[in-house]
């Protein structure tokens, strides 16, 4: 990670007050977020007491996506919730509810938010985390309606997440860099450890589930087995590769040393257009990593200039290292140089 030393250890409140300054839209933002980040205070006090606090992993019903909710998912989402509607927040859009909850019809921002990624960690005491993302509310318009979430990633205002691990952290961009605070448990502050992060380009450590080798689809089998190939191999240098099964916790690690991570669609029944819901999770992650000097891509098109259909909507997600990102591009869209990709791998992957 490549960090601007002086962060000067300003809390969350000050970062806030110095970019919204006088602004009315940023003002309003300012406030969603800190009403986000206070309920994510309490989100961390209910992950860190684990079973103490019930049986958090319990599975409830489907959420508005179709995925099973736990008892954490639902109690982040009310916490959330609670928080936001003492903010100046004309609705919030939710991976665990159908449609947008109206706050303040008419305010000026209106929230998407995923309270709690990585579910299925909660139980093996991994890393888990809240994404979030504001948006301007559109001109002319209340904010209640699906419309006013439907927007291209590049409108966002903010966003980022806060990560629950052995320091729970938060990390944030308001369009101009990405920041790193760190929760100091004595004052219950949010206090700036990492200015203006940046990733270096180019790396040597990827990210996938390669347990769903046999569904990927030919590109990406072909890259994973050019990394995979090592030193002898086409790519002529060694991997290492990770998977967490919490999408903010591999963010986390690019940020800090660099990587790339890569959740394509695949053959599977309701995987072919990816998984990542594109409103909670892709764009508010997109933003982050791109202003933090990296990229995030379907595999074919930046994910930021994608607009949204519906509100729960998927997509493949790759993002970090920026040069291995555009690597990545090049194999989905039939580009990459030749000698590139080894003939053996082409063929037949290691796998089969």
């Amino acid at each position: 990670m490549n960090s601007n030393k002086k962060s000067n250890n300003i809390n969350l409140e000050q970062h806030l007050d110095a970019w919204a300054g006088t602004d009315d839209l940023r003002r309003a933002a300012a406030a969603t977020l800190t009403a986000v980040t206070a309920a994510c205070r309490d989100i961390a006090a209910l992950v860190a007491a684990g079973p103490l606090a019930g049986e958090l992993a319990a599975r409830q019903q489907a959420g508005a996506g179709g995925d099973v909710q736990t008892e954490l998912d639902l109690r982040a989402n009310d916490l959330l919730v609670k928080a936001l509607a003492r903010a100046p927040a004309a609705a919030v859009a939710s991976e665990e509810i159908d449609a947008p909850l109206p706050l303040a019809p008419g305010a000026p921002v209106v929230v998407a938010l995923d309270p709690l990624d990585g579910s299925s960690n909660i139980e093996t005491n991994v890393s888990i985390g809240t994404i979030f993302s504001l948006l301007p509310t559109p001109p002319g318009s209340s904010g209640i309606e699906p419309a006013a979430f439907l927007r291209a990633g590049r409108e966002q205002i903010a966003a980022g997440y806060v990560i629950y691990g052995p320091q729970t952290a938060l990390v944030l961009t308001l369009g101009a860099g990405t920041d790193i605070f760190t929760l100091d448990p004595a004052s219950g502050l949010f206090v700036r450890t990492a200015a203006n992060v940046t990733v270096p380009p180019q790396t040597r450590e990827f990210a996938i589930n390669a347990s769903n080798y046999r569904h990927w689809d030919t590109p990406v089998r072909i890259w994973f087995d050019d990394c995979l190939a090592g030193a002898e191999g086409p790519r002529g240098e060694n991997f290492n590769m990770r998977w967490i099964a919490s999408m903010v916790a591999e963010a986390h690690r690019i940020l800090v040393r660099g990587g790339v991570y890569l959740y394509p669609g695949d053959a599977r029944e309701g995987y072919r257009n990816g998984r990542l819901r594109l409103i909670y999770e892709a764009n508010p992650i997109a933003f982050l990593m791109e202003q933090a000097d990296c990229r995030a891509s379907t595999g074919r098109e930046r994910i930021l200039d994608r607009v949204p259909r519906l509100l729960h909507e998927r997509v493949p997600l790759v993002f970090g290292a920026r040069e291995e990102v555009e690597r990545i591009e090049r194999y989905h869209l039939g580009l990459t140089p030749k000698g590139e990709t080894s003939p053996l791998f082409a063929r037949r992957g290691l796998f089969v």
